[in-house]
């Protein structure tokens, strides 16, 4: 286990506070749809660190290759927010040789992790709803996602294991989609792709709908649409195509035959059957290698 570590940089304002929590590990993933090691892979180091927003202060997971600089990711957690699943992402991604950040969406009321085990969670259950309503309130607060995308670049953007010269990828999950799309808006001199896998709330009647910053975006787009978010709003995925397609952005909406949270593996059951489909999380971890690979690494 590394040392402790502290840095700061005057010129952003942005401080950190690192503690190596995992020294050396390969990285954690397979190759897509293959169940074999990625060839791909190369060893990464996690690191807890905190980041100082205009909103407090928000610890998170930093994790890259062991040597070089490479693209930054920034991970938007779903609704159970960072935790040793979203970490396993985290280093899955950094193994194709990107440094990234994976942030507590929820900093400004816990630290996390605050779920630790979401897969005994019951949306059913009022306790349970009445300790992540809140939570998912802090962070879709109006101007809270942007403020902290902008904290998160420019702290990406003062490490040295991040190459400033390449774009920035981002990808989020069911909650995390939204947020993906204001990130891409917010900072689109830096986003140069988003993901979203099973995004919720990503087309809605209100004014503030995501997919109404489609013109404000200059990153290439990737959308993953659950099956049953699809039954319930079937004209989502065609707003989507044309707001995007309005915009001149490039972006893929696909529907999937799984239902929402298929990519994450730590979903709880639904109607006593799995959530996670390991099949449709490997073709849409495909997507995402091959959009980052196309955007972020020419």
């Amino acid at each position: 286990m590394a040392d402790e570590q502290e840095q700061k940089d005057s010129s952003t304002d942005i401080s950190r506070r690192d503690f190596v929590t995992l020294s050396v590990t390969a990285a954690a993933g397979l190759a897509v749809g293959t169940g074999t090691p990625s060839e791909a892979a190369v060893a990464v180091v996690e690191e807890n660190v905190t980041i100082k927003t205009p909103d407090g202060m928000c610890d998170a997971a930093f994790i890259h290759p062991t040597t070089g600089a490479h693209p930054a990711v920034l991970i938007w957690p779903d609704a159970f927010g960072l935790r040793p699943v979203m970490r396993e992402i985290g280093k899955r991604i950094a193994g194709e040789g990107y440094s990234v950040l994976v942030p507590n969406p929820f900093y400004r009321l816990a630290k996390a992790p605050v779920f630790d085990d979401p897969s005994k969670f019951n949306f059913a259950n009022q306790a349970d709803m009445a300790k992540l309503q809140p939570l998912m309130g802090s962070i879709n607060a109006p101007g809270a996602a942007e403020r902290d995308a902008t904290a998160f670049i420019a702290w990406l953007d003062t490490q040295r294991q991040v190459d400033k010269a390449k774009k920035i990828g981002t990808q989020g999950y069911c909650m995390g989609g939204p947020l993906v799309v204001k990130t891409a808006a917010t900072v689109p001199a830096r986003v140069g792709a988003g993901a979203s896998f099973h995004g919720g709330g990503l087309v809605t009647d209100m004014p503030t709908s995501p997919h109404l910053l489609a013109p404000k975006i200059k990153a290439r787009m990737y959308f993953g649409v659950a099956a049953n978010d699809d039954m319930r709003q079937p004209d989502a995925k065609v707003k989507l195509k044309d707001a995007f397609a309005a915009a001149k952005v490039t972006a893929e909406v696909e529907v999937y035959g799984s239902n929402h949270g298929w990519c994450v593996r730590d979903m709880p059951l639904a109607e006593g059957k799995p959530i996670y489909n390991m099949p449709d999380a490997e073709k849409a971890w495909g997507k995402l290698v091959t959009l980052y690979k196309g955007a972020l690494q020419s």
